[in-house]
């Protein structure tokens, strides 16, 4: 495996990281630094577990009957699988947006509303002042502002992805998780989002699983190429799609296998 050089303090950091659903491992001893404030992109063809690692991140894996990790992940220096972690604070601060939209069946403005009043806000200027700020940030404000209280559910697939992304940005989260957030959109859709994610990064760290090489060509930083549940490459976006150390992410990007 090779990997170039990164900053000394990174955001996220992985050790020896294996995860395992019963006795079949689905990704292997991968040990990873990721940067504050870029987008990593994870790419490889299905089943070699991009998705899995990326659900390690937040721990979303544990939800998994049978799933159970070997090694560790730290964020900000922290061991998150440490007993004393609070799961639910640690997926406020890693927020996912997922493949298929789920936007509640609320309106907008009580999707975005959502998390912060299970956080015990109560007050209606703030709460107003998060949706809106969230809305903002997630591009999507001018298209609903005069529309708060319909369904969410009535919106394009587009929109209610951006929703989604506007709803977990509204707990103020500093780690971002896609697993393949534009995979269900049209072509004008998908690039919304990835321009969304390119303005996003200076305040988020942003990790996206997709099978779209081009997408992680345009959007990411930096490029960890997975097979086989293991990690076989990771450097900067630039080199991994022009100049790959390895003869098994030249076949991948290049489309001989995937």
């Amino acid at each position: 495996m090779t990997t170039g050089p990164l900053p000394l303090q990174p955001k996220i950091s992985t050790s020896t990281l294996s995860v395992l659903y019963g006795a079949k491992a689905a990704v292997k001893n991968v040990s990873l630094d990721i940067p504050a404030n870029k987008v990593t992109a994870f790419i490889g063809p299905s089943g070699c577990g991009k998705s899995t690692f990326l659900r390690s991140f937040n721990r979303m894996n544990d939800l998994i009957e049978g799933a159970h990790i070997e090694g560790s992940v730290r964020i900000d220096g922290v061991d998150i699988y440490d007993r004393g972690i609070d799961v639910v604070e640690l997926r406020k601060r890693v927020g996912m947006i997922f493949q298929r939209s789920n936007p509640f069946p609320k309106s907008i403005y009580d999707n975005i509303a959502y998390g912060p009043r299970v956080n015990g806000i109560r007050d209606r200027k703030r709460l107003d002042e998060i949706v809106e700020s969230a809305l903002r940030r997630s591009a999507i404000w001018d298209e609903v502002k005069d529309d708060l209280g319909k369904s969410a559910l009535a919106l394009s697939g587009g929109q209610q992805q951006r929703l989604c992304i506007a709803r977990a940005l509204a707990v103020d989260p500093s780690v971002l998780l896609m697993d393949e957030p534009a995979s269900a959109l049209d072509p004008t859709a998908t690039g919304k989002i990835e321009e969304l994610i390119y303005e996003l990064k200076d305040r988020y760290t942003i990790v996206i699983v997709t099978h779209n090489m081009q997408q992680a060509a345009r959007v990411s930083d930096l490029t960890a190429f997975f097979y086989l549940g293991e990690l076989v490459e990771f450097d900067e976006t630039r080199k991994i799609f022009t100049a790959p150390s390895h003869r098994q992410t030249e076949e991948y990007i290049t489309g001989r296998f995937g």
